[in-house]
């Protein structure tokens, strides 16, 4: 595979330190440029997160001497150093939607951890073993941008990364509706235990804007291409309750799931079991071998226990059995800030590169 070099827009939140910990010996992206806000601009990286490195590894030492960009002013001079960026800005909607779009209208591709485009009809949301298929919409976002080689493509949000890949596997069982409760690590605010002494010993039972994402997220992801635009799908019925919990990394979700076709607990079991994407297809670096795995421990998944399966880019799924409202109910789990914030954003990346549309 052809070598990338790479940028991270957005480098000294909690978001670009975990692309940094995963690029640190990638296979295939080299990590070039670095950007954060005017007030960090000028600074070494190792000067800009002095005091708020926040990741449990030590801040890799091969970035500590490289001076960040501006984000915003600096875009041409990153746009013509790097192959494509990673963007994880902390911003308004409206100005990262406008800073996305300016690097990719100077031919630099963007993926995204940020929820500014993911509504937007032609920037593909893309969970590669479940919609890969999405990425044949980015000829048509080039057409409207005006670009031979610049686009947007983003990642989902954190909270769905656990219940719509276990509900995948049966979507042809003609799932009508699904509840889904998630209980999410307090790294998904971007803090630690030190920074939020509040959340010990407590519950906070709103996370703004989750919710919404949660609901209407799923809809794109089971959607279709279409002349040129991503068609939501229609259903199933999605409904959600979010809350934020005492744990570090890990959102764990407790889904009921209903279906119109029969399937016994051993066959839900076994399309989670052998269930594979594109991702596993290609043998993208970071995918994990296994996507799905079932625990029939009564007590698992566990954050702490299974957040970190292989890499931290699997999802844990356990507690499998019947309901008296819904068909099922079950509990998963997956890392936050590695399948679903950086790490996902860097398999999304290795799918662009692996299908051409970084070439």
């Amino acid at each position: 595979m052809k070598k990338y070099e790479v940028g991270v827009i957005g480098a000294t939140g909690m978001v670009g330190q975990r692309f940094l910990t995963i690029l640190e010996n990638h296979p295939w992206f080299t990590v070039k440029a670095l950007a954060a806000s005017a007030n960090s601009a000028g600074k070494t990286y190792a000067q800009a997160v002095s005091g708020r490195w926040a990741m449990t590894t030590p801040m890799p030492q091969k970035y500590a001497d490289m001076v960040l960009f501006d984000a915003e002013k600096d875009v041409k001079k990153i746009a013509s150093m790097v192959d494509f960026v990673f963007c994880a800005v902390n911003m308004k909607k409206e100005e990262i939607r406008a800073l996305e779009e300016a690097y990719a209208k100077e031919e630099c591709p963007v993926v995204s951890n940020n929820s500014a485009h993911r509504s937007t009809p032609d920037v593909p949301m893309v969970v590669p073993e479940i919609n890969a298929d999405h990425i044949q919409v980015i000829p048509a976002q080039r057409k409207r941008l005006g670009t031979k080689r610049g686009f947007i493509a983003v990642k989902s949000n954190c909270s769905l990364q656990s219940s719509v890949p276990a509900i995948q596997p049966l979507m042809d069982l003609n799932v009508t509706k699904v509840l889904a409760c998630t209980y999410q690590a307090i790294s998904g605010a971007g803090k630690t235990f030190e920074r939020w002494p509040e959340i010990l010993d407590n519950v906070i039972p709103y996370i703004g804007g989750e919710e919404e994402k949660s609901e209407q997220e799923p809809m794109k992801i089971w959607g279709h291409v279409e002349n040129g635009v991503i068609v939501n799908a229609v259903s199933p019925s999605v409904t959600a309750q979010c809350l934020r919990v005492p744990v570090s990394d890990g959102h764990t979700a407790a889904v009921f799931c209903s279906f119109e076709k029969p399937a016994t607990m051993d066959e839900i079991i076994s399309r989670w079991e052998n269930y594979r994407g594109r991702a596993q297809e290609l043998e993208l670096p970071s995918a994990p071998k296994q996507f799905l795995h079932y625990f029939t421990e009564a007590d698992r998944p566990q954050a702490k226990l299974d957040r970190m399966l292989e890499g931290g880019m699997a999802v844990s799924i356990g507690r499998l059995r019947p309901d008296t409202q819904y068909t099922i109910k079950f509990v998963c789990l997956s890392h936050n800030t590695l399948r679903g914030a950086a790490g996902g954003a860097v398999l999304l990346a290795e799918l662009l590169c692996a299908e051409g549309y970084m070439d």
